[in-house]
């Protein structure tokens, strides 16, 4: 029964991401904004094509990586659908800080017929939904290599050795050197494209990570102390009770009357 089992893993053999040291790693260690800036621009000029991001609005940038005028500036960018107007009809206008990402699909069958029958993700909380968080995005954008021989495979499918479903995935490799400019001047090569948008998917499905470290260190100073008083006045409010004695004095016998 061993051998049958761990025949079966082979089957869907495929490689761990190893653990690799961000940024925001560690009790202090706090989100780099610069690094989900760029990643942000990795994922609109790149990945925002194929991936959706529904749960994630213009002004959710505000105060994380951009100031209030660059998010409406960038909201700006972006036709959405609303009304009706005041002649009962649909128009469009800029977007909003309140709009969420545009999605690449109308919906999940044309998503499909683009992608030869595969749906890609929607991004917002990748980095929670799968083994490895920014780990496996890392490592799945950069590694790409060619199928080893006898490996079937599609003419549309790549082989990514990170990719759980067999290693045949329907995303070709997306990320190359000097593909697009930051606009920091950073170099864009391909492991420091990868490495910024998993940063920013990572922000994507954690924005609170920040202000969770932030009160947990608050508490780890006053707790302690704390902890201290409370114990202090908690011996001091109820010593009487620990320290009362009880005495038993047995009842006296009446005395017997005289004879």
């Amino acid at each position: 029964m061993y051998t049958l089992d761990h025949a079966a893993e082979a089957s869907s053999f495929h490689l761990h991401p190893l653990h690799l040291k961000w940024p925001h790693s560690g009790f202090i260690q706090t989100y780099d904004t610069a690094s989900i800036r760029r990643g942000y621009q990795v994922y609109k000029q790149v990945c925002s094509a194929c991936h959706s991001m529904r749960q994630i609005a213009y002004r959710h940038f505000v105060n994380a990586f951009m100031t209030e005028e660059e998010a409406k500036a960038e909201a700006a960018e972006i036709q959405v659908e609303d009304g009706p107007g005041d002649d009962g009809k649909m128009y469009m206008r800029p977007g909003k800080l309140l709009d969420y990402l545009p999605n690449p699909y109308p919906n999940d069958v044309m998503a499909r017929l683009a992608n030869n029958g595969a749906l890609p993700p929607d991004l917002s909380l990748i980095t929670l939904a799968r083994h490895g968080g920014e780990d496996y995005i890392f490592a799945l954008l950069t590694g790409y290599v060619d199928p080893p021989a006898g490996f079937p495979i599609e003419s549309y499918q790549a082989y990514n050795p990170y990719f759980p479903n067999g290693s045949a995935i329907a995303m070709t490799q997306q990320l190359y050197d000097d593909m697009l400019e930051y606009e920091d001047g950073t170099p864009a090569t391909q492991s420091q494209m990868a490495k910024d948008v998993a940063c920013f998917l990572k922000w994507a499905a954690e924005p609170e990570h920040d202000i969770r470290k932030r009160w947990a260190l608050k508490l780890a100073v006053i707790l302690p102390p704390l902890t201290l008083v409370l114990l202090y006045w908690k011996r001091h409010q109820w010593t009487y009770l620990k320290s009362r004695q009880f005495v038993f004095k047995p009842p006296r016998q009446p005395e017997a009357p005289p004879e």
